[in-house]
């Protein structure tokens, strides 16, 4: 055979054999699917933070993420609150040697929350929030004052810090995370660190509901706000709660 006919015969398997590589490198590419996070439904540890089981999944496609500083965000990103429940927090804030205590009924159903807040002075403070409103009235008053709300006006509206703004923050912000035990709830627990304010944020998630079961916060070294659940929360909301303005008008009805 001459020369040239062979380099030429090579030259073709050659380009045959790259072919059927880049083929099915690609089916495989469009076919692949990133592995689902699997939170665990127990914690391995209390009262701190830890990262998650080593464990093997029953099913090779699925996998338990351990939280770090560095994956915690990707985790927070996965949570889906629940859409329909009661609950009652207590919100602790501190100066020095002193302390005020605030009492929260709060009933959240279909992007509607009604919190109903017992102030330190014992006034009764009502916030409503629902389609890019936010309605707030006094017990005894007939006076119901608007403003205008976006997505976080429903935990301001229950004096709570709103997890996600983790999602937007620097990775190197996020000083500690892992899993933890928190009121008896498996949680996910995210640590963040803001230098300028000294202010440390600390949050405790439900992986079952992905609401907010606790916070803290500490300035200068110092606790000036801790925010807990009063009980388990409640799913559904009740049939019974009120997304009533005090004149009498309905905005929302369970249901």
């Amino acid at each position: 055979m001459e020369p040239k006919n062979r380099l030429m015969i090579v030259a073709a398997v050659t380009i045959l054999i790259l072919g059927a590589i880049l083929t099915s490198f690609g089916k495989a590419m469009l076919s692949f699917t990133p592995p689902a996070v699997v939170l665990p439904s127990d914690s391995p540890s209390q009262g701190g933070s830890s990262s998650g089981s080593d464990t093997d999944s029953e099913d090779d496609s699925l996998h338990r993420v351990a939280v770090t500083p560095e994956t915690v965000q990707g985790v927070i990103a996965t949570l889906d609150r629940s859409n329909s429940y009661y609950r009652e927090l207590s919100l602790e804030t501190f100066w020095g040697d002193r302390s005020a205590i605030t009492q929260v009924n709060s009933w959240t159903d279909d992007g509607w929350t009604h919190s109903r807040l017992v102030l330190p002075s014992g006034v009764v403070r009502h916030d409503l929030v629902g389609e890019g409103t936010l309605y707030y009235w006094y017990d005894g008053s007939s006076r119901c004052l608007t403003a205008k709300a976006d997505q976080n006006s429903a935990d301001l509206s229950q004096r709570i810090p709103t997890y996600e703004t983790v999602l937007a923050q620097d990775m190197k912000s996020i000083s500690d995370a892992g899993y933890d035990l928190r009121d008896d709830l498996p949680c996910i627990y995210v640590e963040t660190r803001d230098e300028k304010l000294d202010l440390l944020t600390r949050f405790w998630i439900s992986v079952e509901s992905g609401l907010l079961v606790s916070a803290e916060q500490e300035q200068a070294g110092e606790l000036v706000y801790r925010m807990t659940s009063s009980g388990p929360a409640q799913y559904p909301c009740p049939s019974s709660a009120s997304f009533t303005l005090p004149d009498g008008t309905v905005l929302h009805s369970v249901g």
